[in-house]
């Protein structure tokens, strides 16, 4: 890839550009590499390339030409050539966004596929089946996400012409033969899909700001659905539902990526790839350790396994469960990996009030009936009427109606309903599907793989769902309000940030004969973008209770304006914010 390059950068692990110019997943890539890992070889299209496009519509210009570059690069890096009657090379188009946005974008698979690239593979592979299954999976998923067919059906028995014959019937479009076309089809898919409705949705719900963008990471493919001795899964360095310092993942035989993710297929445990393909399995531990000890953080791998051998696809910082963050930023900590203020800056304020949300007592359990049970995804209590619709879902939650949302499986189309609802159930999928990864990111409490038609029957019911044990039960159970003392890893939390926080958090109790000003009664007090002015007035008081004072916001116009303490119950999630409050998480 000779010359410079105004709109792409090769991946090769000699350089670690920032997140915000080649996105997470590129990001992963190249850190990948540099620590000596097996990583397909892989080019970014960079976010300047992709603001130019929101500018404009269309590519900015010398993007087409550096993308032919880019591609003779990976021709020369594999041994294989884009679109060639023989050593055919396939590539994945995926996004990178700066911050992760788990399943939010569009990703296409096995890009430069066609009738001739097709006998070229069963030729090389010696397995016909393979090839023609490989073609399906690319018609299909460009079919349907970069020409929105919504075409379902696609049978890997069919000649190629009938999925192109379905493409053209819902679509009225062609499918790309040429490789070339296809490969800027689905740049462009996935540049527009940053504006996606669920892409905006969860950029809203996370404060992740709309502007910032998205790259393109275009990756020479390796087949997990191959051969028997193939595969393809994912991998957390610690359990990212509990926190227990244990590898955790699942793993799908003669699969792709897009199998496992999508909650279609249930997965089977690590255990089965440690069988099946032991050297692969021991490598991907090794890795594991690696990235964790090199990131600091519990590493979400993604990863495929081709004829035994292990490729690494990317890792990030795990998207974790409430109760699995707290645990794993205090035992980091006393491991010595991390300090203790980055262990309080890893957990959102708005987590542990989640954590400390109330659980179901083992008496109200004793007494109730058990409607379904699945996989705990992501831990929490949910109640609320069953509703089988994201778009019904989204529309009770605005009137105010507690729901619980139960779909087959959920897919990015999903995210606003998730969003919504006070749980997530599903009958298909495991713990690495998408309905998990998402409700972890949410915080919502997620049941999954609850068996296929379990949970139709439950439409309209009111239900109490468990997203620690995975149970589903009826009616809306009593429960409990735990807090941070008896908790042993909520207690050390506390201890810690109680000794970094800038200003005291005092409990009611504690607070009595203090000299705190009443928020409760001054109007306006309860909207935190008001606090400010407001404790501006104050001459006298040395704290302040009620209102909103003890939200984020509070807690930042409550330091600004030199108060020495602040009252809020419980007191964890103010302390926390007080020790963010003028601290740039560490990633």
């Amino acid at each position: 890839m000779a010359g410079s390059m105004e709109w792409i950068m090769r991946l090769d692990g000699t350089n670690l550009p920032g997140k915000s110019l080649i996105g997470g997943k590129a990001h992963s890539i190249a850190r990948l590499m540099a620590l000596g890992l097996r990583v397909p070889p892989a080019f970014v299209v960079t976010t300047e390339a992709h603001a130019a496009f929101l500018a404009t519509g269309e590519f900015p210009d010398g993007l087409v030409e550096e993308l032919e570059r880019a591609i003779a690069w990976l021709e020369e890096s594999t041994g294989r050539v884009f679109g060639g009657a023989s050593a055919p090379l396939l590539v994945s188009v995926r996004s990178g966004a700066a911050i992760s946005m788990p399943g939010m974008m569009d990703t296409i698979l096995n890009v430069g596929m066609n009738d001739q690239t097709q006998t070229a593979l069963a030729a090389e592979s010696g397995d016909a089946a393979f090839a023609q299954d490989t073609h399906r999976r690319f018609a299909q998923l460009y079919g349907n996400v970069v020409l929105k067919a919504d075409a379902k059906g696609f049978d890997s028995a069919s000649d190629p012409q009938v999925w192109r014959d379905m493409i053209h019937s819902a679509t009225g479009k062609t499918l790309p033969d040429d490789p070339r076309e296809q490969l800027l089809g689905a740049v462009t898919a996935v540049f527009e899909s940053w504006n996606a409705r669920r892409a905006r949705r969860y950029r809203e719900h996370q404060k992740i700001p709309h502007d910032l963008g998205t790259a393109v990471t275009v990756q020479a493919m390796v087949f997990g659905n191959l051969d028997e001795r193939s595969g393809t899964g994912v991998l957390f360095s610690r359990n990212p539902s509990t926190g227990e310092d244990q590898p955790f993942g699942e793993y799908l035989g003669q699969a792709q990526g897009e199998d496992v993710v999508s909650g279609e297929f249930t997965p089977k445990p690590l255990a089965t790839m440690a069988e099946i393909v032991p050297e692969a399995f021991n490598d991907l531990m090794s890795a594991s350790k690696t990235l964790e000890r090199a990131e600091r953080d519990v590493q979400d791998i993604e990863f495929t396994v081709e004829r035994g051998t292990l490729y690494l696809l990317q890792a990030r910082s795990a998207k974790l469960a409430p109760q699995a963050a707290v645990r794993t930023a205090v035992e980091m900590a006393n491991e010595g990996l991390i300090d203790r203020r980055t262990a309080i800056c890893r957990i959102p304020s708005d987590r542990i009030r989640i954590l400390m949300s109330p659980v179901i007592p083992e008496a109200a359990r004793v007494a109730a009936a058990q409607l379904a049970k699945g996989e705990g995804a992501c831990p929490g209590v949910g109640i609320g009427m069953v509703v089988s619709g994201s778009d019904e879902a989204e529309r009770l939650g605005n009137e105010g109606i507690a729901v619980v949302l139960a779909r087959p499986t959920t897919s990015p189309h999903d995210v606003h309903g998730m969003i919504a609802a006070t749980a997530v159930i599903t009958e298909e999928g495991g713990s690495t599907s998408h309905a998990a990864v998402v409700s972890r990111a949410l915080g919502k409490p997620c049941v999954v793989g609850c068996g296929q038609g379990r949970l139709s029957a439950l439409n309209g019911q009111t239900v109490t769902v468990d997203g620690q044990t995975g149970q589903i039960w009826a009616g809306a159970l009593e429960v409990v309000v735990p807090d941070e003392v008896s908790d042993g890893m909520l207690a050390q939390l506390t201890e810690w940030a109680e000794q970094l926080a800038p200003i005291r958090i005092i409990s009611a109790d504690g607070a009595k004969g203090l000299d705190a000003l009443d928020l409760a009664a001054i109007e306006g007090a309860e909207e935190s973008e008001n606090l400010p002015e407001i404790l501006a007035g104050n001459q006298t008081a040395k704290g302040a209770a009620g209102g909103a004072i003890a939200t984020d916001e509070g807690v930042r116009a409550a330091i600004d304006a030199g108060l020495e303490f602040i009252v809020a119950d419980p007191r964890l999630p103010s302390l926390l914010a007080a020790v963010q409050a003028n601290v740039e998480p560490v990633p």
